[in-house]
């Protein structure tokens, strides 16, 4: 079931990185209420209760909402699931849409600025050595939704970025300063982090108005790592869109 409101604020939740993304607002403008924590493995215990929070803060209750966005990772298995199994809980119990967007879109659109290259790279941590790559091109047009500048890909560990980013504006979230990556890159993603959940809410928004709803059963997140006590067993670790 995908709703029949697409109208009116939009809940936008996210749980794909280390800092946990909650927003309240109508996707035109800035949200009337936001937070970005570091959540740990806590997502469980905090989250509805983030939630809970924001809709006191923005004076706005469940049923004034018109739709939920979910960032649908890729991202570790804990949160994640987590985060995606509340935005669709929310979605199926309040009987209104759902819109899906890809986490690294979302930290693509948030951590660009006035001025910025269009062309933007999002590295993530995939696993302990591995790194998760997506690559946008975004549009000129803030009124449209970004366009992915190739598949995404698993970096094993070790092997250099370069030439996969070439030109690209590197975003890399919830990984240290190194070889391949500099502080410039990691304070990027520090800050698309602190702001994904207002460029998830434009991002809903986008999807919503152009049909995008999707049923609940049919939305499932990526996940790049094992869940915890899960030994690997094929000598690396991959992403996939389909593990319910």
């Amino acid at each position: 079931m995908s709703g029949a409101r697409g109208d009116g604020l939009l809940l936008a939740i996210d749980t794909a990185t280390r800092r946990a993304a909650v927003a309240i607002g109508d996707g035109a403008g800035a949200p009337l209420a936001a937070r970005s924590w570091v959540a740990g493995y806590r997502h469980g215990e905090e989250l509805l209760a983030v939630v809970d929070e924001l809709l006191r803060e923005a004076g706005v209750r469940l049923g004034d909402l018109g739709g939920i966005v979910g960032g649908t990772g890729p991202g570790a298995f804990t949160g994640l699931r987590v985060g995606l199994a509340t935005a669709k809980g929310l979605a199926y119990g309040l009987r209104i849409p759902i819109a899906g967007i890809p986490s690294t879109a979302g930290l693509a659109v948030a951590a660009r600025e006035p001025g910025d290259p269009r062309d933007v790279a999002v590295v993530l941590p995939a696993g302990p050595h591995d790194r998760y790559l997506a690559r946008y091109r975004l549009p000129a047009d803030a009124a449209a939704l970004p366009g992915a500048a190739g598949e995404p890909e698993l970096v094993p560990g070790g092997e250099p970025l370069d030439p996969r980013v070439a030109s690209a504006w590197l975003v890399a979230v919830d990984l240290a300063p190194g070889p391949a990556i500099g502080a410039e890159a990691t304070a990027r993603g520090l800050r698309a982090q602190h702001a994904l959940g207002a460029a998830l809410l434009s991002l809903g928004r986008l999807a919503l108005d152009a049909g995008g709803a999707v049923d609940v059963a049919e939305l499932v997140p990526a996940y790049v790592t094992l869940p915890r006590g899960i030994t690997e067993q094929v000598g690396r670790i991959e992403w996939s869109r389909d593990l319910r």
